[in-house]
């Protein structure tokens, strides 16, 4: 007998104890755990599918979305949408639905702990003990840079830009910060100084990327920029990948143009385990999980399926990225 539940389209499995029967109205087809995208066994059901909830890395490019005639929400646990072709989307008339603010306590908390991390060492630190070089106590053994009266430098100052403003102000930083338009309020609030990019890079001991991924944002951070910063400072990027330009960033690693990175995003995404980043004890790298605490992932996949079941019922989604559909 044929299912009629509407079809759905899931690249990824959830736990069972996260979702209940919050799917249990649609027909689910989950796609391979170790494939990302639509694999082959999703494809197949493109003709019929009603909604797909996907995650930040499955690519849906506009010619894979065309041959889904019945697709009626693209709903990602995510708050970006770079992975998706949101413009043509909005022109078969397809919401396309996200996960904005849960991710913003989660992600700064991360940042700082990066950026505390890699300023004090704790990586370096730590293998050597494991490896049997803590052998006395050397008053020159794992030197750190103090965080109270560094500049802190703040590259997008959004939602998570400022709970990382907010974080460090507590530790006696300086802030300083760029962003596309003016911000007095959070000059106020923070205590901070709104500078131009170049201005940023040039003075602060840390500089925090904390800007969406767009084609002006791509390799933000290049030869030139890198060529201006401090030889002390400290690089952390929680944003995308694509900000920052790998192949400069290796270099002013290995070069001694900054001291040192934490990087909780990378370009590839994931970064090959035999990449030369991985070889630097000055370069800290963690797989994407600015959003890894479970009360955070759970509330996304909340979201995701309450944009889901709203596209598939013909109401407007809670969290569009897309709400010109509507008018």
């Amino acid at each position: 007998m044929k299912n009629s539940k509407p079809l759905v389209l899931m690249t990824y499995e959830l736990p069972e104890n996260w979702m209940g029967d919050l799917l249990n109205q649609f027909n689910v087809i989950k796609g391979l755990p170790d494939q990302r995208g639509l694999d082959k066994n999703l494809i197949i059901h493109l003709d019929q599918v009603e909604g797909i909830l996907c995650l930040l890395d499955d690519p849906l490019p506009g010619n894979l979305l065309k041959k889904a005639p019945k697709l009626k929400v693209v709903s990602t646990m995510a708050v970006g949408v770079d992975n998706i072709d949101v413009s043509t989307c909005t022109r078969l008339g397809i919401p396309v639905g996200h996960t904005p603010g849960v991710l913003t306590e989660g992600t700064a908390d991360l940042t700082v702990a990066l950026l505390l991390a890699v300023c004090r060492q704790l990586f370096t630190a730590s293998k050597d003990a494991r490896q049997g070089h803590w052998t006395n106590w050397d008053p020159t053994g794992w030197l750190g840079v103090d965080l109270k009266n560094s500049t802190v430098g703040i590259v997008g100052l959004g939602k998570i830009g400022t709970a990382v403003g907010e974080r460090l102000k507590g530790f006696g930083a300086n802030i300083i910060f760029t962003n596309r338009s003016p911000l007095p309020e959070k000059i106020s609030s923070l205590n901070a100084k709104q500078v131009s990019l170049d201005e940023l890079l040039k003075t602060s001991d840390f500089i925090c990327l904390h800007t969406p991924l767009t084609e002006k944002t791509i390799n933000l951070i290049d030869e030139k920029e890198f060529q201006i910063m401090k030889p002390s400072a400290i690089l952390i990027n929680a944003a995308r990948g694509p900000v920052v330009n790998t192949s400069a960033l290796l270099r002013a690693l290995k070069n001694g143009q900054i001291r040192a990175a934490g990087l909780d995003v990378t370009d590839p995404e994931p970064l090959p385990p035999d990449h030369p980043l991985f070889e630097l004890d000055n370069c800290l790298i963690t797989p994407h999980i600015g959003s890894a605490t479970i009360q955070t992932r759970k509330t996304m996949a909340l979201m995701a399926i309450e944009n889901l079941k709203a596209g598939i019922m013909g109401t407007q989604l809670p969290f569009c990225v897309n709400p010109e559909i509507y008018q």
